[in-house]
């Protein structure tokens, strides 16, 4: 994670790097000094991380604004050793989440990395920023409803075993 910082602008570098610190004296509280060794030569770990990250250096990552077309490659040029395959894997979460597809359905503009605005937000980009909510919305109301069902009909399964048990130990003892 902190070498990723290393390229990042100075005014994160601090922040960043008393976390790395504090999550290698984690990993590794017996050894301190071997994990503060080792944390300068670890990539962000995972997607989430750098999701982190970005969202530290940049604004419209921070405050979900929608990304301009084309945000791989202003991210490339200011972090040009950043994981190609992280960093789409990363945008995927980012742009996948709820929240980003809450301001995309209402946004009119998009942001580039500096904060600047860029092209509008088409009608079919919005378009789609609703439909993805609203089917997943639907998916949860229907796993939800299958959970319910499920639980419902285990207890009506429990109640109709007491009801035998009880026949049987009723007519078990005149029998």
């Amino acid at each position: 994670m902190k070498s990723m910082n290393t390229s990042l602008t100075p005014e994160t570098s601090a922040a960043d790097e008393s976390a790395a610190s504090a999550e290698s004296t984690n990993v590794a509280a017996a050894a301190p000094s071997e994990a503060a060794a080792a944390a300068p030569a670890t990539p962000a770990p995972s997607a989430r991380a750098l999701l982190k990250q970005l969202a530290q250096q940049f604004p419209p990552f921070r405050d979900f604004l929608p990304l301009a077309i084309g945000i791989d490659k202003q991210i490339l040029a200011q972090v040009p050793d950043i994981d190609r395959k992280l960093m789409r894997a990363a945008l995927g979460i980012h742009t996948g989440s709820q929240r980003y597809l809450r301001a995309m359905e209402k946004a009119t503009v998009r942001y580039n990395l500096d904060g600047s605005t860029g092209a509008e937000v088409t009608d079919v980009h919005r378009k789609h920023a609703k439909d993805t909510l609203s089917e997943r919305f639907r998916k949860e109301a229907e796993r939800k409803k299958a959970e319910r069902e499920a639980q419902a009909a285990e207890e009506a399964a429990q109640r109709r075993q007491e009801k035998l048990e009880q026949l049987t130990a009723k007519f078990s003892r005149k029998g």
